[in-house]
C-alpha cells in the first residue's frame, strides 16, 4: 500500500557512503507523459535495498533503478475505494458482494448515517438505521447483516429491507463478531468475555481472556475452531484460537498489535499487525502446529481485512478502504 516499505533484493547495488541508487515507482500502464514516481530509499546495502511506495501509486507497477535501465521487479499496490469512514474492525461483503463499512463515531456519539454500503466500483449507499457506534460486520448465512455496538453492548440484525433489529444484548462492550456455518453467533467484549449467541438467541459466556484496550476481532475457521485477537499494552499480543468445546490456546505470540482476521478459500489465515515498523498484512497457516507469519502486504497502518468472495481482498485503516484485484493463494 502507499506508505508500506518494499524491499529489494539482488546483487552488486552501487551503494557507496556518499550516494544511494535511485528508485523509482510507476505503472505498468502508464498514461501518456506520466513519469516514473521517485521512492524513498530507507535504507541500502550492496544485496538489499527498502524503499516507501509513494502516495498515489496504485495498481501494478514496475520498481526500477533510474540509472540504470532494465534492472527492475514489479509489485502489486492496493487502489483506495473510499475514505472518509471510521472502521474499527474489518469491512464485511454481503451475499451480493457489496462491501459494508461502518461510520462508527467517537464514544457516545451517534451519527447520521452509521453504516455504508460500496460497490466494486467505490460509490456509497448510505444505511441511516438506528445504530450507535457500530463496531463489527458479519454476515449471516440468511443474508441479513450482524452489527454490534460498542456503545450499547448489542448486536443488530440488518433485514434484507434494510430495518435495524435488536438480536442479542447485555454483550459488554460489544465488538468483534463471527457466525459459523449452522448460524450461531460470537461476540468479542473488550473487557476480556467471547458469548456465544445461538441461533434461538440464547447467550452464553464461553471464554474469558485479557481485556483490550482497542476492540476484540474475531474470525470463525474452517477447522471449526474461533480465532480471536484483541491488542491490549503489552508489547506483543497474541492470537487465540477457542476450541468448539471452549478451551482456549495460543495460536502465536509473533504479533506485535494484531487486530482485524480473515480466512481466505484455501484456509489460511490473515491477521492485520498495526505494530509500528512492521505493520501490514500476515499469512499464517494455522493447520501448522508452530505457525509462523509471512507478510504478503505491506503498509503503514491498518485495522481489517475481508476477501472477496468474487476475487480479490480489501484492507481499512481507520477511516480508508483499499482494493487489491490479486489472488491470495499466490500472494
Amino acid at each position: 500500500m502507499p506508505g508500506g516499505r518494499v524491499t529489494i533484493r539482488g546483487h552488486g547495488f552501487p551503494v557507496t557512503e556518499a550516494a544511494v541508487p535511485a528508485v523509482a515507482i510507476d505503472a505498468l500502464d502508464p498514461a501518456p507523459g506520466k513519469e516514473p514516481v521517485p521512492a524513498r530509499v530507507v535504507s541500502a546495502s550492496s544485496d538489499t535495498m527498502r524503499v516507501v511506495v509513494p502516495e498515489g501509486s496504485a495498481g501494478p507497477s514496475r520498481v526500477t533503478l533510474t540509472e540504470h535501465p532494465g534492472v527492475e521487479g514489479r509489485v502489486d499496490i492496493a487502489r483506495v475505494l473510499t475514505t472518509g469512514l471510521h472502521q474499527v474492525d474489518s469491512p464485511a461483503f454481503d451475499a451480493a458482494g457489496r462491501l459494508w463499512v461502518t461510520q462508527s463515531g467517537g464514544r457516545d456519539t451517534k451519527v447520521s448515517v452509521p453504516l455504508y454500503r460500496v460497490g466494486r466500483n467505490g460509490v456509497r449507499e448510505p444505511l441511516s438505521v438506528e445504530i450507535a457506534n457500530p463496531t463489527s460486520l458479519a454476515l449471516s448465512p440468511d443474508g441479513s447483516m450482524f452489527v454490534s455496538s460498542r456503545f450499547d453492548g448489542q448486536v443488530y440484525r440488518v433485514t434484507a429491507d434494510d430495518r435495524a433489529e435488536v438480536y442479542a444484548s447485555d454483550l459488554g462492550v460489544a465488538t468483534g463478531l463471527a457466525v459459523s456455518a449452522d448460524g450461531t453467533l460470537y461476540v468479542g467484549d473488550r473487557s476480556g468475555n467471547v458469548f456465544r449467541v445461538s441461533t434461538d438467541r440464547r447467550v452464553e459466556n464461553i471464554a474469558k481472556l485479557p481485556a483490550s484496550v482497542a476492540a476484540f476481532h474475531l474470525a470463525y475457521g474452517p477447522d471449526g475452531g474461533l480465532y480471536i485477537s484483541a491488542p491490549t499494552l503489552a508489547t506483543h499480543d497474541a492470537v487465540y484460537r477457542l476450541s468448539p468445546t471452549g478451551s482456549v490456546r495460543v495460536v502465536s505470540r509473533a504479533f506485535g498489535r494484531p487486530q482485524g482476521l480473515a480466512f481466505d478459500s484455501t484456509g489460511a489465515l490473515y491477521v492485520v499487525d498495526a505494530l509500528a515498523g512492521a505493520a501490514g498484512l500476515y499469512r499464517l497457516n494455522v493447520a501448522d502446529e508452530s505457525p509462523e507469519p509471512t507478510l504478503v502486504l505491506s503498509a503503514p497502518a491498518l485495522v481489517g481485512v475481508a476477501f472477496d468472495p468474487l476475487g480479490g481482498l480489501v484492507l481499512t485503516s481507520s477511516d480508508t478502504v483499499w482494493r487489491l484485484d490479486v489472488d491470495s493463494a499466490k500472494a
